[in-house]
């Protein structure tokens, strides 16, 4: 038996404002992004805001649907509308804001399992990483500087 052992690093803002300028502006866009959100069920609204290398800002925001499964997540609306609109223009950051109606989530809440896959799959597509910021609707932001660092062993196409 042989061991791997797996390391990330992330870096934790304590608040909003102790986040570089245009990283700030990102996350405002997310946060009004967030206020967008369709969740009449979970109560639970996220909003994500990615800047391409263009200098063009995607948004997107959860949108539920009385049949769970065909709702979709903040993360993945933003990242899949970037793919259609700017198919080879590069994603360099995303901002990502959570906050639920039911309690004050002071948190980081990072992408959710289905939203990694799809962020890795961008990432492998331009060669390049996506710098990730996430947070609740309050307190510390985290920083991620490339996707594998929030899943490490991802299964891409050259495992096809």
């Amino acid at each position: 038996m042989k061991e791997i052992k797996i390391e990330a690093t992330l870096f934790v803002f304590e608040r909003l404002d102790e986040l570089p300028k245009a990283i700030q502006s990102l996350m405002q866009v997310a946060i009004k992004a967030r206020e967008q959100a369709y969740a009449p069920y979970s109560k639970f609204n996220v909003g994500a805001a990615i800047l391409l290398d263009n200098g063009e800002v995607i948004i997107g925001s959860n949108q539920e649907n009385a049949s769970y499964p065909s709702g979709l997540c903040a993360e993945r609306t933003a990242i899949y509308y970037a793919g259609a609109k700017y198919p080879d223009v590069k994603i360099v950051q995303m901002a990502i804001s959570a906050a639920s109606k039911r309690i004050q989530t002071t948190k980081p809440i990072p992408p959710c399992g289905a939203c990694r896959q799809a962020i890795a799959e961008y990432e492998t597509k331009q060669n390049t990483p996506i710098e990730i910021y996430f947070m609740g609707e309050t307190g510390a932001v985290m920083k991620s500087n490339s996707l594998s660092d929030l899943l490490p062993l991802t299964f891409d196409k050259s495992q096809l």
